[in-house]
């Protein structure tokens, strides 16, 4: 099928003959677009578990030479944030629990999904042919 006259001067500047390409669409299906995201969801999942295993464990050598430091120096400020220390560990501890809990209701919530198909159904034509339509064999009628 060869281009109309106004883009053969296109077609010279970019070397082509002017016949169509083939214009075909590429579909992706859900399922790749659903492997994708189980993937992303997967690898932060993990990320963010190793980042709170690391401040947790972080956070523990810190509590204990700041233990050692308070109970050297006997200041009232060092034991004030030791204690600050131990709750900011006991709450990524907490987030480390979120965590599982918020894995666990996305993967809830992908099975509960499931894969799901909508037919439609669309008639053309005036009432007295549907009312035909319904009363044929085809559809369960007596006719």
């Amino acid at each position: 099928m060869k281009m109309t006259k106004k883009f053969d001067e296109l077609n010279n500047t970019f070397n082509v003959d002017g016949e169509l390409v083939s214009t075909e669409i590429e579909k992706h299906t859900e399922v790749e677009v659903q492997k994708s995201q189980n993937t992303d969801i997967q690898k932060d999942y993990e990320y963010t578990r190793g980042n709170l295993y690391s401040l947790i464990e972080k956070g523990q050598e810190a509590i204990n030479g700041i233990l050692e430091l308070a109970q050297e120096s006997e200041m009232p400020r060092a034991y004030e944030v030791a204690g600050q220390l131990i709750k900011n560990v006991a709450d990524a501890t907490d987030k480390l629990m979120e965590l599982q809990k918020k894995l666990k209701d996305v993967e809830e919530e992908k099975q509960a999904k499931g894969p799901s198909t909508v037919n439609n159904a669309l008639f053309v034509g005036s009432t007295a042919d549907l009312a035909k339509l319904l009363k044929s064999k085809d559809f369960g009628g007596d006719k």
